[in-house]
């Protein structure tokens, strides 16, 4: 290649040293109108410039042999034709005739188009089946990665709309690469969400409308798919150019003309998170496109921009990895894939089954079961439904069959793939399961997603009925002979079969694997992102149900051993985490100096949700309860709640055993609504209707995002004895919906709002629900600076309740009337508060005056302030700061 290109250099100087002065100021001219890919050397640059000059141009910003082409095509349309036939000749002589290797990078972009177009025209599903993405691929919603809620300085300023999720169309698709607030357009992009959204699906759609001339045109010349768990698995070492002349048609690619213009390229790494975080011996990252090294190396200098830096990156990664990425990304913009909604679910089902009475028929019925509907926002979860059911159609079976869990949706969907083979056969098969569970956990702790033949004949699983249902086969060209390997026909079924093993191997049986559930339930940080799904699939197997459905179907018996080792797992990690820093705030000027942590306590701080979902998989109750006794205090922050989330912690809460305590701090409750234009019809009756008539079309309050918790709080066994919302943005929705769960919770005596922007409504209608008198709540923690006159319904309050017995207002600014005010409410004898904080609290002379003569009068009520003759210190027990 170095020969070639030297070659064309000295064909294109010797070309322009033979033009006269007057023919190389023509040929100056006409070159700037020149273009190859739509682009042309800017003029400044040739201005004045010699033989020399001209030669050094055209190659660094054309490449040695596409220069060739734009000088001698220029040169013809200067009317120095002799030349350019002479060019053309020594060209033919010196490097040979040409060939798809000669092909400027302008005519091979086409060639290469034609064959992305031609190699991902059709998907293969799980089953095998080959069918067309334009057909299959269903738009999903994908919105802008929102950031946590800023801390509150000086009152509650509205908060700014994130921006809402939009379906992945080739709209949404070419602003992921749009300016950002600042102006600055992004070079890396993060897909990321859960296991089975689409992500995979939604990159390699992004890839064929770039080939089809949809996406990116005037800015992304090649672009290249990477599968970075397939890559991660290649033995030996390659380099960049290997990687991309593996997806060209032909390995005589114009690979250097492609690199040399590196900010016309676009790599999608999907399954980046699949990544090991770079060892000692790969301190030095890779940054030669041309370098022989691991795939790992290769994969990380592209990540990292170490390679190729002005190159565009499109990253998917599963939800829980962003945070261990973060530090390996250069100025990266997120996104989040958030799966289909209710309206493109529909559109799925019909897309499934092509026939409309058997789509309406298998639609209607998972809409009737909410909690599998609502499991359908996952494309891959809606693909195993749709199967299912398509199988129980045309079996003619019942419907009935219903899933909470995404558990009991791959469980329902194996059970059913299974039931397809001989009664006879049941014996064999269930053997066969065994030992392809035991490849998927091999391959889970492992790090493999491929298997090779031998792997296969190990297991006594080649040719057997499981491999055939469960595993796809895949033939790579090798340097003899092709070579042959196995992998699931998802990952995450992988994980599934993993999970599948520690209940259907006996640990003490021969060749069963070691270490038992503990290898899985290991500590190490870097694996248990890698080991979330699998985790979240025992969780959901150790269910009474489920463990019953295993026995019924794969004939064995689950021994309650691993469920007693898992539950021990849950109550000593309760047990190992370090101490909460006490509620309150003791210093209400730091807190509001408070940086966010690092990237790497963002993923620890991400554990507790996860666990969460765990528990959550098994639908059991008692297991849930049992659980979370050795987790005495929830604490979640920095979240982003997605409907999902919140469901999954209002079944945790429902289930939490007495004493519990939730703490909230920087989470995002409050979701933007989609804005719904109104018909001119109902805009006319709203604008004409008179006022009876609007009294009686008045619609009820929506309810807020946080209403699951809510309910939740309020279920008669609910023990959440503590609430603690720290900087979470509490909206009047909000608001609403907690004072109502106030007046019903059975067991929630403390409350704490420190610094959440409650508006005077918000705090009105709290006060409400506070003052019920079936309210148990004893102890109130209010901290909001920017509140001083609205406190007036707070202290309202404390005549009113028959439970409230400590309040604390530290860190609030109380005016003197105010105080006033509390000092006479105080001295009420339906009053019953015992202990009154005022710590950090600004207090006149005056105010001073009249809390001491409340002391006087009341000496059974505490009341705690520095300036204050006594207890200038809290009580025991009691604490203030956060």
């Amino acid at each position: 290649m170095e020969a070639r290109a030297a070659a064309a250099r000295e064909l294109l100087l010797a070309a322009l040293e033979d033009l006269s002065q007057e023919q190389l100021k023509r040929f100056r001219h006409k070159l700037r109108d020149a273009q190859l890919d739509g682009r042309s050397i800017p003029r400044g640059r040739l201005e004045g410039a010699d033989a020399v000059d001209l030669a050094e141009q055209l190659t660094e910003f054309y490449g040695p042999e596409p220069a060739l082409d734009v000088a001698r095509k220029t040169l013809k349309r200067a009317d120095v034709r002799d030349v350019a036939a002479r060019l053309k000749e020594q060209r033919l002589h010196r490097l040979g005739p040409s060939s798809s290797a000669l092909l400027s990078v302008s005519e091979y972009k086409k060639k290469y188009r034609e064959h992305v177009l031609l190699q991902h025209a059709k998907i293969k599903e799980r089953n095998a089946r080959s069918v067309k993405i334009n057909k299959r691929f269903t738009k999903l919603l994908i919105a802008p990665e929102s950031a946590a809620p800023e801390p509150e300085a000086l009152g509650p300023v509205e908060e700014p709309e994130p921006e809402r999720a939009r379906r992945s169309d080739t709209h949404t698709f070419n602003r992921l690469f749009g300016r950002d607030e600042e102006g600055q357009r992004p070079l890396t992009v993060v897909l990321q969400g859960p296991a089975g959204i689409g992500k995979t699906m939604a990159a390699k759609k992004i890839l064929y409308d770039w080939a089809a001339g949809k996406l990116y045109h005037s800015k992304v010349d090649f672009a290249f798919f990477m599968p970075c768990r397939e890559l991660l698995e290649r033995s030996g070492t390659c380099s960049l150019a290997d990687l991309i002349l593996d997806q060209c048609p032909d390995r005589s690619a114009p690979v250097r003309q492609m690199l040399a213009q590196s900010e016309r390229l676009l790599f999608i790494l999907d399954g980046a998170d699949e990544l090991p975080a770079p060892g000692p011996a790969e301190a030095a990252p890779c940054t030669d496109p041309f370098e022989a090294a691991g795939s790992a190396r290769v994969l990380g200098g592209l990540l990292s921009k170490a390679l190729l830096p002005g190159a565009r990156l499109l990253v998917t990664t599963r939800a829980a990895a962003p945070g261990r990425l973060q530090g390996r990304l250069r100025s990266p913009q997120c996104a989040e894939v958030r799966g289909f909604s209710d309206k493109d679910k529909k559109k799925y089902f019909y897309k499934f089954f092509q026939d409309e009475w058997r789509a309406e028929r298998a639609y209607r019925f998972v809409k009737e079961n909410e909690t599998l509907f609502a499991l359908c926002f996952v494309p891959f979860v809606c693909w195993i439904v749709c199967t299912v059911v398509r199988q129980q159609l045309e079996l003619g079976q019942d419907l009935s069959r219903t899933s909470k869990t995404t558990t009991s949706v791959y469980l329902l969907f194996i059970t059913s793939v299974l039931s397809s083979a001989p009664a006879a056969a049941g014996p064999r098969v269930q053997g066969e399961l065994r030992k392809l569970c035991r490849l998927a956990r091999e391959g889970v702790l492992g790090r493999r997603a491929q298997f090779a033949e031998r792997d296969l004949e190990r297991l006594e699983l080649r040719g057997s009925t499981v491999q055939t249902l469960f595993l796809n086969k895949k033939e790579l060209s090798g340097v003899l002979e092709a070579e042959v390997t196995y992998q699931f026909i998802d990952q995450s079924f992988q994980e599934f079969f993993a999970a599948l093993s520690y209940l259907l191997e006996d640990e003490e049986a021969p060749g069963a694997p070691a270490g038992g559930v503990g290898a899985l339930l290991r500590e190490d940080a870097e694996l248990r992102c890698h080991l979330a799904l699998t985790t979240r699939f025992l969780f959901g197997l150790l269910s009474a149900e489920r463990m019953r459905d295993i026995e019924r179907y794969f004939g064995c018996v689950v021994s309650e051993r691993v469920k007693q080792d898992v539950l021990r797992w849950v109550q000593d990690l309760g047990q190992g985490r370090p101490t909460a820093a006490p509620e309150g705030s003791e210093k209400p000027e730091a807190l509001e100096g408070t940086e966010e942590p690092e990237e790497e306590e963002g993923e620890e701080l991400n554990h507790p949700l996860e666990l969460l979902y765990c528990l959550y998989e098994t639908q059991e109750d008692a297991f849930v309860r049992q659980a979370l006794r050795g987790l005495p205090e929830l604490v979640l922050e920095r979240v982003c709640f997605s409907r999902m989330d919140l469901a999954v912690l209002s079944y945790c809460v429902r289930c939490c055993p007495a004493g519990q305590a939730l703490r909230l701090v920087s989470c995002r409750l409050a979701t933007a609504q989609e804005k719904k234009k109104k018909s001119l019809m109902k805009r006319l009756q709203g604008s004409l209707g008179g006022g009876s008539s609007s009294q009686a079309t008045k619609t009820k309050p929506q309810a807020s995002p946080l209403h699951p918790l809510c309910e939740a709080m309020m279920d008669p066994h609910c023990g959440l004895h503590r609430l603690t919302l720290f900087r979470c943005k509490l909206t009047d929705a909000v608001c609403r919906d907690l004072s109502q769960a106030l007046r019903e919770a059975p067991a929630l005596a403390e409350l704490g709002l420190l610094h959440n922007g409650l508006s005077e409504a918000g705090l009105r209608v709290l006060s409400e629900g506070l003052a019920w008198p079936q309210c148990r709540v004893q102890t109130l923690r209010v901290q909001q600076p920017s509140l001083q006159e609205e406190l007036q319904y707070l202290v309202g309050l404390l005549w009113q309740s028959l439970t409230l017995t400590t309040l604390d207002l530290s860190g609030c600014q109380l005016p003197e009337s105010m105080v006033t005010y509390l000092c006479a409410v105080l001295q009420q004898p339906r009053c019953h508060l015992q202990t009154l904080s005022l710590t950090s609290v600004e207090l006149s002379e005056q105010s001073l005056q009249e809390l001491r003569a409340v002391k006087t009068a009341k000496p059974g009520l505490l009341i705690t302030h520095p300036a204050l003759d006594s207890h200038l210190e809290p009580p025991e027990g009691f604490s203030s700061a956060l």
